[in-house]
């Protein structure tokens, strides 16, 4: 499951996870040094909800920004189905 926004298009983006130590010379030490640097990831948070499109309801992924921004349509209540008895 590919984790992409199909309204704004977010995707998974890579950034660097520093670890340091020391303390910062404004505070009365010698400065902060970096120790190692570690790739990590940062997740969309991505969900899948039924959305009216035109005049079908299809499930898409969306963003939960998105969600909240009221960009979605969602479809309303199901139309009820009323069952019919068998004459006899």
């Amino acid at each position: 499951m590919s984790r992409v926004c199909e309204i704004c298009g977010k995707h998974t983006q890579f950034g660097n996870k520093l670890a340091r130590r020391g303390l910062a010379k404004a505070k009365g030490g010698v400065g902060i040094k970096t120790t190692g640097i570690t790739r990590r990831t940062f997740k969309p948070n991505i969900q899948r909800v039924r959305a009216q499109v035109g005049s079908s309801v299809i499930r898409i992924k969306v963003c939960t920004d998105c969600l909240k921004s009221g960009i979605i349509q969602k479809p309303g209540p199901r139309p009820k189905i009323e069952k019919q008895e068998p004459e006899s």
